[in-house]
């Protein structure tokens, strides 16, 4: 069986026709989640890109795996889905990005470029096509040769989207490749598509920057006028959404192109797999590695605790199980929960590393008892903001109180600060998280709820052994 795993990069959970959006178009997405399962409630554990998508790739959380920043080194004792593909017997081939910064300790070469760039590839991986706004020129290559004149750096190459042709877009370049050695293949395959838009810029590609009218804009969730003051400080910085209505409403509608054109893109991949047979033999999953604030609260892109950076599209389509295909998943499903199903599909144990579970009951069409009853998802802001030199360690821990995690269930969310302050949020009286939960006991609980999945996610990687008699399991048989 083949394995596609696609990621749209800053896709938000509630930009999806098939959910009920009132005006984004996504009919290829749709007719994915007509033939597989939609994970309704799906959610990150990180932003921005590098934390978020070392929980996907890895299956654990950020309290485990300590990606906390773009750059921030993926330690190399950890499992991932390209390892366990090779494991499977695949050559996992990647078209894209995964933004994993390697581990310096396995670097003796000063001069070493990936010591340069946080935007380095999983360990595992084949390269198929590696993109990177470090090093954009493959793109811009592509682009000279069609006729094109566009400048060298990232923002102006992929910013200029909106005046070239929608068939010359960074997205068509991408699935244009990943076609072409799919063509080539003769045995199964697993191909990590990593699609970067919906991402900024935004400026959506060719006809699909005019797709959507700005007049016809939900406006977005204003800010509450109490607000934390790291809330403030995102809305002061360069994730402060345009104060001019009209600014806005062009952003989103341009948001909302880029999330059609990548669709159509989409498409184009089921297209091919239907035309060479392989469609009803291709495991596909495809999620996002964050969410898009898109002028909620007054932020745009992804950061703080809100759940629009967090809460992301979600769909699985295994074509050997079909009794659930069309389902609808309304339980709390996670990116830590991708490793360990990817491997079940693979016929591979799930890594003892792993804070998520398979989705395979969902996939049968069961609603396990024993699921999760919440979402959770952690952020971490030290970059930049104690000046080198005076956080000497080990006496000094600012760094470390300018983090925290968040807990949401089905009617509340709490927000725990590693400084010790905390939020809590009654969004059964109020959904867009601006009123405050003020039931002392329930507060309480949810306190002791974000402990205790705490206490349970530890690090396990060697806990369930014992060097006795050999290495056995700590409960053998």
């Amino acid at each position: 069986m083949n394995i596609l795993l696609i990621t749209l990069d800053q896709f938000r959970a509630d930009c999806l026709s098939a959910a009920g959006h009132p005006i984004v178009k996504t009919p290829n997405l749709d007719r994915l989640c007509a033939e597989g399962v939609r994970l309704a409630r799906h959610y990150s554990q990180g932003a921005p890109c590098s934390p978020g998508r070392a929980s996907l790739y890895t299956g654990t959380y950020q309290l485990n795996h300590r990606v906390v920043a773009n750059g921030t080194p993926l330690d190399r004792r950890l499992d991932n889905v390209a390892k366990a593909a090779r494991r499977a017997g695949y050559a996992p081939t990647l078209f894209g990005y995964t933004d994993q910064a390697a581990d310096p300790r396995d670097i003796t070469d000063p001069h070493d470029p990936r010591l340069k760039s946080w935007e380095g590839v999983l360990p595992g991986f084949e390269v198929g096509l590696n993109f990177t706004t470090h090093d954009p020129g493959v793109f811009v290559r592509w682009l000279r040769d069609l006729g094109h004149e566009v400048p060298d750096d990232y923002e102006g190459v992929v910013g200029g989207e909106p005046s070239r042709p929608a068939e010359h877009s960074l997205a068509a370049f991408q699935t244009d490749v990943l076609l072409d050695w799919i063509v080539r293949q003769d045995g199964p395959w697993f191909a990590h598509l990593s699609h970067l838009r919906p991402h900024p810029p935004y400026g959506a590609a060719g006809r699909f920057a005019t797709m959507y009218d700005p007049a016809d804009m939900p406006p977005p969730i204003a800010p509450a006028d109490e607000r934390h003051r790291l809330h403030d400080g995102l809305m002061r910085g360069a994730l402060g959404a345009p104060t001019d209505p009209a600014a806005m409403a062009h952003l989103k509608a341009q948001y909302f192109g880029m999330v059609s054109e990548v669709d159509h893109q989409l498409g184009r991949v089921w297209a091919a797999l239907e035309a060479s047979g392989q469609w009803d033999d291709t495991f596909i999953i495809v999620t996002a590695d964050h969410g898009e604030q898109l002028g909620d609260h007054g932020l745009i892109q992804k950061a703080g605790f809100f759940e629009e950076s967090y809460a992301i599209l979600g769909i699985v389509r295994d074509p050997h199980r079909p009794k659930a295909h069309g389902s609808v998943v309304g339980r709390f499903t996670e990116n830590v929960d991708i490793l360990p199903t990817l491997c079940e599909a693979m016929g591979l144990p799930t890594p003892a590393q792993c804070d998520g579970v398979p989705l395979t009951p969902f996939l049968e069409g069961e609603a396990p008892p024993w699921w999760r009853t919440a979402a959770h998802w952690e952020f971490d802001w030290r970059v930049g903001n104690i000046p080198k030199g005076e956080h000497p360690w080990p006496w000094d821990r600012r760094l470390e109180r300018q983090s925290l995690e968040a807990l949401r269930t089905e009617d509340a969310a709490y927000v725990q600060f590693a400084d010790g302050a905390a939020l809590a949020f009654d969004l059964a009286a109020d959904p867009t998280w601006r009123t405050a939960l003020d039931d002392p006991g329930r507060v309480l609980a949810m306190a002791q709820a974000m402990l205790a999945w705490r206490a349970q996610h530890s690090d396990r990687t060697l806990t369930g052994l014992l060097i006795e008699d050999g290495v056995v399991g700590r409960w053998p048989d």
